[in-house]
């Protein structure tokens, strides 16, 4: 593809990017909040659907704090953590979810650049899913929270030495652009036109 005809690194997002998993992830918060009001839930809902590339530890931490009013617990929020992840690793593994034309260019372009996943998922439940799904071999590393996504990418850029006008991330949040941009790479958006909207360089398909 001619945008990127000067790089030779792909940094990818994983949620809405690689694996159409909104929907399953929207779910998961739903049944690990259950005992919860549903205007509670609504609101981490918008919270989530906002800051999509942030980690549900940051996302269970503003329903805490911010949403229900209590104090910071670390150890309620792990325990959430840990539930939402046991139900992505029995929602997420289905190949259909798999969003073919991100695949096939994948695929096709796996000797061109050196790709990388960098997530806002949690990096362990984020490799068992790629291994699961059989696309691990595709990509160099993968990345995920706790750690956030914008020291990812720096701790990326720095171990592999990577030139950033040489580099470009592809996500589909305004995380995505505030990782990119404070790591002085280029940004593209993709699976979302409020990013288009908003003037951002955007990818309309990879066929």
């Amino acid at each position: 593809m001619k945008e990127f005809t000067d790089k030779k690194c792909i940094l990818w997002d994983f949620d809405g990017v690689i694996l159409d998993s909104m929907e399953v992830r929207e779910e998961g918060f739903r049944k690990v909040l259950a005992s919860y009001a549903d205007f509670q839930i609504e609101a981490l809902l918008a919270f989530h659907r906002k800051n999509g590339g942030l980690s549900r530890y940051v996302k269970f931490e503003y329903f805490l704090e911010q949403v229900i009013g209590g104090k910071k617990n670390e150890e309620k929020i792990e325990q959430w953590a840990e539930e939402f992840s046991e139900i992505m690793r029995r929602s997420l593994t289905s190949k259909d979810r798999l969003i073919e034309e991100v695949i096939n260019f994948i695929k096709k372009n796996k000797k061109v650049y050196h790709m990388h996943i960098v997530s806002g998922s949690d990096g362990d439940e984020l490799r068992f899913l790629c291994d699961k799904l059989e696309i691990s071999e595709y990509f160099k590393s993968i990345h995920g929270s706790p750690t956030p996504k914008i020291e990812l990418v720096r701790k990326l850029m720095d171990e592999r030495d990577y030139k950033p006008q040489e580099t470009c991330l592809i996500g589909d949040s305004i995380n995505d652009f505030e990782a990119a941009t404070s790591n002085d790479i280029q940004f593209f958006g993709y699976n979302n036109t409020a990013l288009k909207a908003r003037g951002f360089k955007y990818i309309n398909s990879f066929t």
